[in-house]
């Protein structure tokens, strides 16, 4: 298993080639994004093209399905109809990748989902769940949290589906967004997240902020506290893989390098 991941959206190396180029002249193993363009334009022949250069590099890499404008939990049948449908192409094109895991958004806002908690929690448990059907051999499915103010509707969405048996369908803890969106930086309520998430928890996002907005800072220029999380999961006794989520190469170089400077949190593969 890959050290960690970097996230690597797909129309990046559709633009210049020179973002692919990064990871494997670096030895950096990618979690692929894909939104519209990745699977409106991008033909299968450009993505197998790109598989293969991995491949040859000796990289693993990931999937990101995407999730822009998407509603797995809506309440508009044509909504949802029309976010399945994107979700089962992108898991199409996602298994020319053959990746380790994929990534997906929980997708649940407070303002627009609380007055239909339940329904929602149904709609998008049906909506994993179809796609578990559609790929049944998938990798490893992580559900992240994003503005979710909360742990409770990401972990009731997790034990619905394990309820149903799909339990190749886990978490992804993005610790930037729990800092922000959720509130963390004023909150201080990480220990609560672990707790909730723990029979779940198997995959990372780790970018760094102040807590002002979801800057995907390299790690260490924020304020989030990496040495309660990493104490944290050892003292649960859990090991979820990584991907770093810097958004400029000033903040990959600051990441690497506090990769680098931990190797206690980010052991050699």
């Amino acid at each position: 298993m890959p050290r960690f991941f970097v996230n690597l959206p797909l129309r990046y190396i559709a633009r210049d080639p020179a973002y692919l180029e990064i990871c494997t002249s670096r030895g950096l193993h990618p979690e692929l994004g894909m939104d519209a363009t990745a699977l409106d334009i991008l033909e299968n022949a450009w993505h197998a093209e790109i598989a293969a250069r991995l491949r040859d590099a000796g990289l693993s890499c990931a999937v990101h399905l995407p999730f822009m404008d998407l509603q797995p939990g809506a309440m508009d049948p044509r909504i949802l109809e029309a976010t399945r449908d994107r979700l089962r192409q992108a898991l199409d094109v996602a298994q020319i990748y053959e990746p380790r895991h994929l990534i997906g958004h929980a997708w649940y806002f407070h303002d627009l989902h609380r007055m239909f908690a339940k329904s929602w929690q149904d709609n998008s448990a049906d909506t994993w769940e179809a796609l578990h059907s559609h790929w049944p051999e998938h990798p490893p499915l992580y559900l992240e949290n994003t503005f979710e103010p909360s742990f409770e509707p990401l972990a009731g969405l997790l034990e619905t589906l394990t309820g149903r048996g799909l339990a190749s369908i886990q978490a992804c803890l993005d610790l930037g967004h729990w800092h922000a969106f959720a509130l963390g930086f004023r909150r201080h309520n990480l220990d609560a997240w672990l707790d909730a998430l723990a029979p779940w928890l198997g995959h990372l996002h780790l970018h760094d902020n102040n807590g002002a907005d979801d800057h995907h800072l390299g790690l260490g220029r924020g304020s989030i506290p990496w040495e309660q999380l990493f104490s944290g999961l050892t003292a649960r006794g859990l090991a979820p893989t990584l991907t770093l989520e810097p958004h400029t190469p000033e903040d990959l170089e600051h990441s690497l390098a506090f990769v680098d400077n931990h190797p206690e949190w980010f052991p050699p593969a």
